[in-house]
């Protein structure tokens, strides 16, 4: 089922973010946590693409078999980095012959050894371009995009960075997530001033729930986030302690989620860093 059509009918989305395994023994490990996510009856599952040639290889094969051997609705998502537009219309062609009917269309990070990204040759060097060319190519994807409620990382001019995302609209999009946050008054700020702007798509929130401080730190400077000052406090009182920072974390989360939710959010996609306890406990909580 289209995510689009989802978003138009009754009731929020949930969704949970994976990405390609490296090893046989990692990708058997993530199939059994998708497994149990099932139970929970999630919208979607979306996966993550990488800049090699293996890895979107794998990105492609793990949403087919999440769609028609697990059976949940699946989500490729597609980068512009390291790829000629023939490179991607191949794979777009590969999804749709496979069923696959949700794609998310990204400029995508560059590659660790660079420090800034690069257009490839007779490719694109930002997302409004990538879903350009797939509307214009006639595919009937239904079409996501990122966003980001604190700015992008490398545009901190947030009037800059919503006209920006207003380009991606336009070209295509039915929805938008959004990047990490921990402070719900960053998203409600950001959908003000987006609906401001004449974005009117659906902005999916994206949560990742903190289970390790250094590795949540980690990812808060590669993207922009912050952790507000009380809970940051609360999670250096209790570092070195796993289990209190994991329970402080999904805490945290589903109190995010209810008021995301109780306010109009039409749906929570989880950046699940393929685990599956934390977003499993988080959304028995939401629903129960």
């Amino acid at each position: 089922m289209r995510i689009g059509e989802m978003l138009r009918a009754a009731g929020p989305v949930f969704s949970f973010e994976f990405f390609p395994p490296k090893t046989e023994q990692q990708e058997q490990s993530l199939y059994r946590s998708i497994e149990r996510l099932r139970e929970l009856r999630p919208s979607f599952v979306s996966v993550t693409y990488g800049t090699g040639g293996s890895t979107r290889e794998k990105t492609v094969d793990l949403v087919r078999r999440i769609k028609h051997e697990i059976g949940i609705e699946a989500m490729a998502h597609v980068t512009c980095v390291g790829v000629s537009r023939h490179e991607i219309d191949t794979v777009l062609e590969r999804l749709r012959c496979y069923g696959i009917e949700n794609v998310l269309a990204l400029r995508g990070d560059p590659p660790r050894d660079q420090k800034e990204f690069v257009r490839p040759a007779d490719g694109f060097g930002f997302a409004s371009e990538l879903v350009r060319f797939i509307r214009e190519r006639g595919y009937l994807f239904s079409l996501g995009g990122a966003c980001y409620p604190e700015g992008h990382i490398e545009c901190r001019d947030l009037e800059q960075d919503l006209e920006h995302l207003k380009l991606k609209v336009e070209a295509g999009l039915d929805f938008v997530i959004t990047q990490l946050f921990f402070d719900n008054a960053d998203y409600f700020s950001f959908v003000e001033r987006a609906r401001a702007r004449g974005i009117r798509v659906p902005i999916i929130a994206g949560i990742m729930p903190i289970t390790n401080l250094a590795q949540i730190q980690r990812f808060t400077l590669m993207c922009g986030a912050k952790i507000p000052e009380p809970l940051k406090a609360k999670l250096e009182a209790v570092r070195g302690n796993e289990e209190a920072v994991r329970s402080i974390g999904i805490d945290h989360a589903t109190r995010q989620c209810r008021e995301l939710l109780d306010r109009g959010a039409p749906g929570i996609h989880f950046y699940t860093l393929n685990q599956s306890p934390a977003t499993r406990a988080i959304l028995e909580r939401l629903r129960n």
